[in-house]
């Protein structure tokens, strides 16, 4: 018979747990996924009228956010790069954008996006007074932020591939930033299948970044225009003859 006084061991009690956990680890993990491909969903559905895919159509706009990323992979060309500066080249040269702000990250002497992107489009013959560099985007919720606390813009195109502009378009309708996104064809090259599963736990950190953890830029500053306001005096009535 046994003992009713009988009181479970600490191997016991660890081991009731463990098959505790167990039991609902299953659910657990069934419940996550559907959350993560419910944000993946989510964040697509919500920029599918925000996104350009042909030149064409675009109105005009006073600045083009250009999103970096490495110009090489290796000794490669970056597809990913290469399209995101034609197109904007293609932008300049069809007169749908008036200025540039290249974002992306700065991490060393020997990696520099912005100054990348920059050398690119003068080597196009795009003006240099039309381009502005931001040598803080570290990750797009910087580069889009940024746009509009730092560069005073909260209405302008961003340039890259078709998935990168749905989670930054997520960002920017969270911060009242009205943007569209000119999506640039994907490489070729690369597998589709892994890109796709990185950005789908990339959404879910930009869901947590902006509604659990209230995440900000690493780096804000002072205001750097890029659209000169008018000044007090231009605003006032013409005097009446």
């Amino acid at each position: 018979m046994r003992d009713i006084f009988h009181r479970p061991t600490s191997y016991e009690r660890i081991t009731h747990a463990v098959t505790r956990i167990l039991a609902i680890l299953p659910i657990l993990v069934i419940a996550g996924v559907i959350i993560v491909m419910a944000i993946d969903r989510w964040v697509s559905y919500q920029a599918k009228d925000q996104i350009y895919h042909h030149l064409n159509d675009i109105e005009h706009y006073q600045v083009a956010v250009v999103l970096g990323t490495s110009k090489y992979q290796g000794r490669s060309l970056n597809e990913y790069y290469t399209e995101r500066i034609g197109a904007a080249i293609q932008l300049y040269q069809s007169d749908k954008v008036d200025n540039f702000l290249l974002s992306g990250d700065n991490a060393h002497r020997s990696y520099n996006e912005p100054w990348t992107m920059k050398r690119d489009l003068l080597a196009a013959d795009i003006p240099e007074d039309v381009i502005y560099l931001d040598y803080a985007g570290f990750r797009t919720l910087d580069s889009i932020v940024r746009a509009k606390e730092i560069f005073d813009t909260d209405n302008f195109l961003i340039v890259s591939q078709q998935f990168h502009c749905e989670r930054a378009l997520f960002i920017a309708n969270s911060h009242d930033i009205q943007a569209r996104c000119l999506a640039v064809p994907d490489p070729v090259s690369h597998s589709g299948f892994k890109v796709r599963l990185r950005e789908v736990f990339a959404r879910s950190k930009a869901f947590l970044d902006l509604y659990i953890l209230n995440a900000k830029p690493k780096f804000l500053g002072p205001k750097e225009p890029i659209v000169s306001q008018p000044s007090e005096e231009a605003l006032l009535p013409e005097p009446k003859d």
